[in-house]
């Protein structure tokens, strides 16, 4: 007897060599299958008559097929097929290519639904239907190679006969009437074999809500894992001393996310927080007091950078901050001699050192700390689940403090940062330019080589970025950083001292480009992404992107930012010579505003939350149906809800509580670990 758990080669038609191609569609159990939902739909409910066809248009057409010509061989391996259909107000013509068994199937007299484009010549290669099929409404499936829409509805057909009104629905009745949820029943037949689009609609609500109810109620209680105490309170929050050896009066929004810091350090269970703000607007001074509140409380710290470069800046920066006022600092990070890394994890072992900075290497296993209080991970969603979980793992329970400059829509971090408190720092400091942003095509590229000329002359520095490190790596046409720092040193910058930097370099040689930098050697620094987070250095005015419709907004803007952290103005040009509307779009979005949630807002927006910010770092499970840039009402209703059955205001049976326990479990296994 074939039941939800049961492997999906065991369904007539799959067998044991398509069950791997599911698998690259990670579906392995028929229940798998069942929550594979289709992309979209083609509605062959509303027809259109011949007459009111017009080219550009998609449409179905109910026609009958009154002619059929002979194959026409154009060239070897292209045919053409051509026939005549025609309805009530008037005849169409029909064109298929290599499509000889599919003509063949079409009966002269016969009524079929064809679907497709409309161009000035009639149809070409539509879909066709029989008119009188089980459903008119066709589901169409996300693919992979060998296997097509129509094999996996056959699947979801046969999967669909085993479940029957009886099916355990995790959403509680009672939430079901609040809400206006159909069962899960309904809502699993009619999203892959609906009758009409109204039940599309009622299904996918339901799915939707389910799938955000059942995540708030795993992060809910991943959250709750954090909350068995901590052996770390740090009652002492006194900063007098911190904030009166500032050189410079911090913000509201450092102030308020000062404050929350000392409340949740205060705290009697673990802090897990994330502070989130633009570039530039001070997230390290917010960390500094965290850490200040640590250490004089008689513990240790540490804080975890993506890269040397911006570990080594991180050291400079709180060295300053908090040295005058007696802390002890280390760096640590791979670059370091052998020699150098024993001395460190010694005095770190020995509580000789009340903060460490570093990369990877604070995770290495011979890293041990004496009493550490506060974890601190910068541009978290640049470290895996696993990293951000081994960090913290080198002390019990301990503070967790997330920092991002990386704006992520209020939408998207109710989900990702389910499990966190957020802090948001939505004031920029005294002295913050703002940067002028220029959209170019590559035709008045020499126009902003001297633009660039001219400030170089005065003493000033800029990047340029390419989205490749060296040529051959991916499509034509896409400048590549290792040429492009050769052709410009030996023409349009003859003279001038260019630079390279980017990933593939040894990070003893990074560091070396960026000091140079940084020390005013180089003027002109050729860069990938590599140079997108963290890198501060205040004379550098200019920010050229070539290519810059291969990057995302959010990167764009964090690129952006590597600029008008001094006096001068400082510039942006973005390079593009593509054309679509679109993109063109987008990259004026940057020329409007320099505020990143705005902007990634309507990155969201726009390109769906799919890999925002690389989601599967965060560990949190691809949704598979919920859209978290339209789906904002249903996610507030099941956060709502979910809230609801955690204060026990729910009433559950016996059978209802135990599926939606069996729903949030599965739904963990998605979540993953997190940092405690």
């Amino acid at each position: 007897m074939l039941s939800l758990d049961t492997n999906i080669q065991f369904l007539k038609g799959v067998g044991e060599k398509r069950a791997q191609l599911y698998k690259k569609l990670q579906i392995e159990t028929i229940g798998q299958l069942l929550y594979y939902f289709p992309r979209s739909y083609l509605d062959l409910t509303q027809t259109k008559d011949i007459a009111d066809c017009h080219a550009g248009e998609i449409a179905a057409v109910r026609a009958f097929v009154t002619a059929k010509s002979r194959e026409q061989h154009i060239r070897k391996g292209l045919s053409v097929f051509k026939l005549k259909i025609s309805d009530d107000s008037g005849p169409m013509n029909v064109t298929f290519f290599n499509a000889k068994y599919t003509v063949d199937s079409l009966q002269i007299g016969e009524e079929y639904l064809f679907y497709g484009k409309i161009t000035s010549g009639g149809l070409t290669a539509p879909m066709i239907f029989p008119t009188d099929g089980p459903t008119k409404v066709i589901p169409i499936y996300p693919l992979t190679q060998g296997l097509s829409s129509k094999t996996i509805s056959s699947a979801v057909q046969q999967s669909l006969s085993l479940i029957d009104e009886q099916l355990p629905d995790p959403i509680p009745q009672s939430l079901r009437q609040q809400y206006s949820l159909c069962h899960l029943h309904y809502a699993l037949c009619n999203i892959h074999l609906p009758s009409d689009p109204d039940a599309v609609e009622i299904a996918k609500r339901r799915l939707i809500f389910e799938e955000f109810f059942t995540l708030a109620l795993s992060l809910a209680s991943v959250k709750s894992r954090h909350s068995s105490g901590t052996s770390y309170s740090c009652p002492d929050t006194d900063l007098s001393a911190f904030y009166s050896s500032l050189p410079f009066a911090p913000t509201g929004a450092q102030k308020r996310a000062i404050e929350e810091l000392c409340r949740d350090l205060g705290a009697s269970v673990p802090m897990n927080r994330l502070i989130q703000g633009d570039v530039g607007s001070g997230k390290t001074l917010v960390a500094a007091a965290g850490i200040c509140i640590a250490c004089q409380n008689g513990f240790q710290a540490a804080m975890m950078a993506p890269t040397e470069i911006l570990a080594h800046q991180h050291f400079e920066s709180l060295s300053r901050l908090l040295e005058p006022l007696g802390l002890r600092l280390q760096l640590l990070t791979g670059s370091m001699s052998q020699k150098e890394k024993i001395l460190a994890k010694q005095r770190i072992l020995a509580g000789e050192v009340d903060v460490c900075i570093g990369t990877h290497a604070l995770i290495s296993d011979d890293v041990s700390f004496s009493k550490l209080a506060l974890v601190i991970t910068d541009e978290q969603h640049r470290f895996g689940v696993a990293q951000r979980a081994k960090l913290s793992g080198k002390s019990e329970n301990c503070h967790t403090l997330v920092m991002s400059a990386t704006p992520i829509p209020r939408t998207l971090a109710l989900m990702v940062y389910g499990d966190l408190d957020v802090s948001v720092l939505d004031e920029l400091p005294p002295g913050r330019q703002k940067i002028d942003t220029f959209v170019i095509s590559s035709q008045k590229r020499a126009a902003a080589y001297g633009f660039i000329r001219e400030h170089l002359d005065r003493g000033l520095q800029a990047y340029i970025v390419c989205p490749l490190v060296e040529s051959g790596e991916a499509d034509l046409g896409l400048l590549n950083a290792s040429d492009y720092a050769a052709d410009l040193a030996a023409k349009a910058f003859a003279g001038y001292k260019v630079g390279l930097l980017h990933g593939k370099m040894k990070a003893k040689e990074k560091e070396q480009v960026m000091e140079q930098f940084k020390n005013g050697e180089i003027q002109l620094l050729v860069s990938t992404t590599v140079i997108e987070v963290g890198v501060d250095v205040p004379n550098a005015v200019i920010m050229m992107i070539e290519n810059a419709e291969r990057f995302g907004l959010s990167q764009l803007h964090q690129l952006r930012g590597r600029v008008g952290r001094g006096k001068e103005k400082s510039t942006c040009i973005l390079v593009s010579d593509n054309r679509q509307e679109d993109t063109r779009e987008r990259l004026n979005m940057l020329h409007k505003t320099n505020n990143g949630f705005e902007i990634a807002e309507y990155d969201l927006k726009t390109r769906g939350p799919g890999d925002f910010l690389g989601m599967r770092q965060h560990g949190l499970p691809q949704l598979k149906i919920a859209d978290l840039s339209s789906d904002m009402q249903l996610l507030m209703q099941a956060q709502e809800a979910a809230q609801a059955v955690l204060a026990h205001n729910v009433p559950m049976t016996e059978d209802e509580h135990q599926h939606l326990t069996q729903a949030v479990r599965a739904m963990l296994r998605g979540v993953g670990s997190r940092p405690n």
